[in-house]
């Protein structure tokens, strides 16, 4: 697999991303187009599912105020779509707003 097609696959449910990790430790290479994808969709996967647990104790406690928030959840698949995008692309280009964190936080990714 290409760096690219790991990219692409990092981005791709938790298990896409797993399969992403295990065929970028398996490459000699260690493309940095690759590692760079694997750090922004680790970051989207964390902070998706961090989200949705507030979101739905939200929902379960204050109705209204929870389903509002929920829409704050298509920001989610806005960004997915935009790390789809970079990493067919080739464009090591962080995502707005939380890009930057998640390649400066998710370092264990070497």
């Amino acid at each position: 697999m290409n760096a690219k097609t790991m990219a692409i696959v990092a981005y791709i449910t938790w298990i896409g991303w797993i399969i992403a990790l295990v065929t970028y430790n398996g490459d000699a290479q260690k493309p940095s187009l690759t590692r760079f994808h694997l750090r922004q969709s680790f970051g989207l996967l964390v902070a998706g599912i961090a989200f949705y647990i507030l979101y739905f104790i939200m929902l379960n406690i204050f109705f209204i105020l929870g389903l509002l928030f929920g829409l704050l959840g298509l920001g989610f698949v806005v960004l997915w779509i935009m790390g789809i995008i970079n990493a067919a692309n080739e464009q090591e280009k962080p995502l707005p707003l939380v890009g930057e964190f998640f390649d400066k936080t998710f370092t264990f990714i070497k």
